[in-house]
C-alpha cells in the first residue's frame, strides 16, 4: 500500500493541480493578494487523533476533517475504532491489531503552489500528500471491505521516509520535497516530478526541519539534539535534481546552548533566517549569505518555550511573532492561554526587541501561519481548553485581525471538534503545524 512515485506524479498531474481554475490564479497573483479567496483553507495537523482539521477562514469553522486513521476499514473489532462501545486510549488507539494509519501527525507544508500539502507522521516513518483543492489524501484506493459499517476507502501507507520524520519542506521549485528525518542523521530527498527513488543525505544528528533561501539555492538545516545549522548547497544538476553540496556547519552554542533547535524560517524579503530555540526561550536571525553572520538575539523571557515564528509585513508595520508553549494563568477572563511575542522587525538588526505580546486564547501555542494578504493570523494549540470555558475539553484553533500587526484583533476561537468514523467520533487533539493555502497562489514555500 506504499504510495510509488510513479503513483503520485499521476495523482498531483490528474488530481490538484487540474482541480484549480485558472481565473482564480490570475487574479490571486495580480497586485496585491485579496484577504481571502474561495478556495482559502487553513490546515492543521492534530498529533494525537492523527487528523487534520481543515477550516474554512470565511466562516472560521472547519469545514472538514482529514482521515490519517485506518480504522472502521474492516467491521470487525480488530480494525475498529470503537468496539462494544469502548474509545481507546491514545496509546492504544494506533496499538490497536491490524492498525496501519498514520502515528503522531505532525509536520505539514504547502507546495509552492499551494496545490497540496506534505504531512509527516512521526511515529509511522512516513510522509503523506494532501490534495489542498479537494481536501482529501492522494493514493487512497477503494475498500474492498466497504459497506454500511466501513469507510469507502483504505488509506495509503504513504512513502516510507525513516525514523522520526519531523518536518518536510518543497524545494522552491517544487521538484523535490526534502524531510528532516530526526531520529537519524539525514535528510531524505523524494523527487516530486521524477519518478526516481527516494534518497538521503548526510546531516546533523537529530535535524528537526529544513528551509531553503529565496533563490533556492541554499538549504538551511537546524538541529534538535546538537548546537549546529547545517548550510548545503543545493546544486541542481540539469535535470533539476539535487547534488546536495555541504557549504559550511555554524555554530550556535552561544545562541542555543541546549541544543534544541525545532524551527526556522526565512524572512519576507529572504534576507534573514529566524530560528526558534525552544529550550532556551529565544529566537535568533542570521544572514541568508555568506559568511551567515549572526544578526539578533531576542530572549523571550523564562519557560517561554518557544515553537514557531512568523513573519507579518504590511503598511502599518514589519513584525516576527514567535508562538510561546508557556502558559500563562492571567488570560482574558481569567483563562489560562499562551502567549504571542511580538518583535519589531523594523529596527536595525542588533536593535529588535520584544515589543509587546498578545494572549493566544489557547494553551500550548505551536503552529503559525499568515493569509497572503498579512492581514490574518491563524494560531494552532496542543492542550484542550479548560472545564468550564466555552469550548471546554476541545482543542482550538484561533484567529486574528492582524491588519494593525502590533495591535492584533481577536476574531474566533475555533473548536475543532472531532472525525465521525461509522463506529464513533474520534476528537481532533493536540494541535501542531497549521498552513494557510491559497491553491494556485506562489505562497511561502516558493
Amino acid at each position: 500500500m506504499e504510495m510509488k512515485r510513479r503513483d503520485f506524479l499521476q495523482l498531483a498531474a490528474a488530481g490538484a493541480a487540474g482541480a484549480l481554475l485558472g481565473t482564480d490564479e490570475a487574479r490571486a497573483q495580480a497586485g496585491k493578494p485579496a484577504a481571502m479567496e474561495p478556495y482559502d483553507r487553513v490546515f492543521i495537523t492534530n498529533e494525537d487523533s492523527n487528523t487534520l482539521s481543515v477550516i474554512d477562514p470565511r466562516t472560521n469553522t472547519v469545514d472538514t476533517t482529514i482521515n490519517l486513521t485506518s480504522f472502521d476499514e474492516d467491521p470487525r473489532p480488530p480494525f475498529r475504532f470503537v468496539t462494544a462501545g469502548v474509545i481507546p486510549t491514545h496509546a492504544a488507539m494506533i496499538h490497536k491489531p491490524l492498525y496501519h494509519g498514520c502515528i503522531d501527525a505532525h509536520g505539514a507544508v504547502p507546495s509552492p503552489d499551494g496545490r497540496m500539502l506534505a504531512t509527516a507522521g512521526r511515529g509511522s516513518s512516513n510522509v503523506y500528500f494532501i490534495d489542498a483543492v479537494n481536501k482529501q489524501v492522494m493514493g487512497n484506493t477503494p475498500n474492498p471491505a466497504a459497506g454500511p459499517n466501513t469507510n469507502a476507502e483504505r488509506l495509503t501507507s504513504g512513502v516510507h521516509i525513516g525514523r522520526e520524520p519531523h518536518e518536510p519542506t518543497f524545494t522552491r521549485d517544487g521538484r523535490e520535497l526534502w524531510v528532516a528525518v530526526r531520529g537519524e542523521d539525514r535528510i531524505a530527498i523524494m523527487d516530486v516530478q521524477q519518478s526516481a527513488p527516494l534518497r538521503y543525505v548526510e546531516t546533523l544528528n537529530g535535524p528537526a526541519q529544513v528551509w531553503f533561501s529565496a533563490d533556492g539555492m541554499l538549504a538551511f538545516v537546524a538541529s534538535q539534539k546538537v548546537s549546529r545549522l547545517d548550510v548545503f548547497r543545493r546544486n541542481p544538476d540539469a535535470s533539476g535534481r539535487s547534488q546536495p553540496q555541504r557549504l559550511t556547519t555554524l555554530d550556535l552554542a552561544a545562541q542555543d546552548k541546549p541544543g534544541f533547535t525545532p524551527f526556522l524560517k526565512t524572512s519576507p524579503d529572504g534576507r534573514e533566517l529566524w530560528l526558534s530555540h525552544k529550550l532556551a526561550d529565544a529566537v535568533s536571525a542570521r544572514s541568508t549569505t555568506e559568511p551567515f553572520a549572526m544578526l539578533e538575539l531576542v530572549a523571550l523571557g523564562a519557560m517561554a518555550r518557544p515553537n514557531h515564528v512568523e513573519f507579518v509585513e504590511n503598511a502599518r508595520g514589519r513584525v516576527v511573532y514567535a508562538s510561546l508553549a508557556r502558559v500563562d494563568d492571567s488570560g482574558p477572563g481569567n483563562v489560562a492561554s499562551s502567549r504571542i511575542s511580538v518583535i519589531d522587525r523594523a529596527a536595525p538588526p542588533g536593535q529588535r526587541k520584544v515589543v509587546g505580546s498578545f494572549f493566544s486564547r489557547g494553551r500550548e501555542a505551536h503552529g503559525l501561519w499568515t493569509n497572503p494578504a498579512n492581514d490574518l493570523l491563524y494560531i494552532a494549540h496542543e492542550q484542550d481548553e479548560l472545564p468550564g470555558t466555552p469550548n471546554a475539553g476541545q482543542t482550538v484553533c484561533t484567529a486574528f485581525d492582524v491588519s494593525d500587526p502590533f495591535n492584533p484583533k481577536f476574531l474566533a476561537q475555533i473548536p475543532l471538534g472531532g472525525l465521525k468514523l461509522p463506529s464513533g467520533e474520534l476528537r481532533n487533539k493536540k494541535s501542531i503545524n497549521l498552513v494557510y493555502v491559497r491553491p494556485g497562489y506562489r505562497g511561502q514555500t516558493s
